[in-house]
């Protein structure tokens, strides 16, 4: 009787790494999932928290113009001041509900000299996919706008935009561009404008409420690790049954399970297979 030797060889061990191997990509993959899940559950806590909430003066949550916390975004923040319409930005390649067009930055002169931008929205694109068809003026005089903070975006390599546009929301760039002393620890999206004007791009609405199907992503990789060392398992108990053929306890267990399987009751589709064999 060879019982189990078999078991400790080196092939077998090598099917062992590969299970291990396999487990361990498959965990790796569902913490992933289990950190994005984590980010997302973040991010609706900021919505919840910051987004209804009662607007703040810009100077009392932002007391520098490079000043962001991540914890803020969303955050209603009010300002009064001057709209710099001749600095105006549109933003290019800017999808809302797969729809292609563009946002509308407007820097806002405040008081104090500095300037804040104001992403006053969402415009679709025009005749051809280059431009908008028009942009809605923003108020003249001074306003005071209530808008949600949001951090700024990164250059994006080989992304380029001439006259005034622009490829991403870098608030550097920006403050380049404008050449007077520019919040870019953060821009704001705005929520209302007054006075308001008759017609205004776009506004961004809520976030959806939703974390995703990172959880059930999770569950089912730690469930393919598991399923790893389950088929491992059988593999090796097959191959038992098999070098161990000869040894008569093991004929009186292959014996049994041939008289249950003969035992069981036959599917349609099995007795159909059997009059075709036939």
């Amino acid at each position: 009787m060879i019982g189990w030797r078999f078991a400790f060889t080196r092939r077998w061990a090598g099917y062992l790494a590969l299970t291990i191997l396999f487990a361990a990509v498959c965990s790796g993959l569902g913490l992933w999932q289990l950190a994005r899940r984590a980010d997302a559950l973040t991010e609706m806590s900021k919505v919840e928290t910051n987004y209804a909430a009662d607007p703040v003066p810009l100077a009392d949550a932002l007391p520098g113009l490079e000043s962001f916390s991540e914890s803020q975004k969303w955050l209603p923040v009010v300002m009064t001041g001057t709209y710099l319409t001749d600095d105006e930005l549109i933003v290019r390649n800017r999808p809302l509900q797969i729809n292609p067009g563009f946002e509308v930055l407007t820097p806002l002169l405040l008081a104090d000299g500095s300037v804040f931008i104001v992403n006053r929205g969402w415009l679709p694109t025009g005749q051809t996919a280059d431009a908008p068809a028009s942009v809605p003026a923003a108020p003249s005089g001074e306003v005071t706008v209530v808008a949600r903070l949001k951090a700024g975006e990164p250059l994006l390599p080989g992304r380029s935009a001439t006259g005034n546009q622009i490829a991403t929301i870098n608030l550097d760039d920006v403050a380049g561009r404008l050449g007077l002393p520019t919040y870019t620890g953060a821009y704001g999206l705005m929520a209302t404008e007054d006075p308001a004007p008759d017609e205004r791009p776009v506004a961004v609405t809520r976030p959806v409420k939703d974390e995703g199907p990172h959880l059930s992503y999770a569950f089912q990789w730690f469930v393919f690790a598991l399923m790893g060392f389950v088929g491992l398992g059988w593999a090796i108990r097959q191959e038992y049954r098999t070098v161990n053929f000869d040894d008569p306890q093991e004929r009186v267990r292959a014996a049994e399970r041939a008289r249950r399987q003969a035992a069981k009751p036959r599917s349609d589709s099995e007795i159909e297979d059997e009059l075709i064999d036939r």
